[in-house]
């Protein structure tokens, strides 16, 4: 698979030592990962990327005017390919929080819980190539 065809995945996350593992995680699942670690800060970025973003992987608090239901709905409304995932250890989602297509993944997660989530949640045709091996 050349780098062209690898999909990006946009983490979110005001947590620096769980955004690096967001990104660990999803690019051991086949991702290119960017980052940032604030709502409002992916809302800046999606304009220009959305296009080649793939996957949104966010926290729910964070601080800044958008927390991760926020952004969901945001991604949702303006770039209805990208998937969302939405994770937290201290909240958890109520009726109309997330989009209808979002999924949540509670904290602390780890790597095989997470690439099997994506794994179960992802369209076959937005898996990147170590989501498609059996496990």
């Amino acid at each position: 698979m050349n780098s062209s065809t690898i999909p990006f995945a946009l983490a979110v996350d005001d947590d620096p030592l769980i955004l690096m593992d967001m990104c660990c995680i999803l690019e051991d699942a086949g991702f290119r990962c960017d980052s940032v670690d604030h709502g409002d800060a992916a809302k800046e970025l999606l304009p220009d990327r959305a296009e080649s973003i793939t996957l949104l992987f966010s926290d729910v608090e964070m601080p800044g005017d958008t927390d991760g239901f926020a952004l969901a709905h945001h991604v949702a409304e303006h770039w209805p390919w990208i998937e969302i995932v939405i994770a937290s250890g201290n909240v958890q989602p109520g009726p109309g929080d997330m989009p209808d297509k979002a999924t949540f993944i509670g904290k602390p997660f780890s790597a095989a819980m997470v690439h099997e989530h994506l794994r179960e949640k992802l369209p076959d045709g937005k898996k990147p190539e170590p989501l498609r091996k059996p496990v």
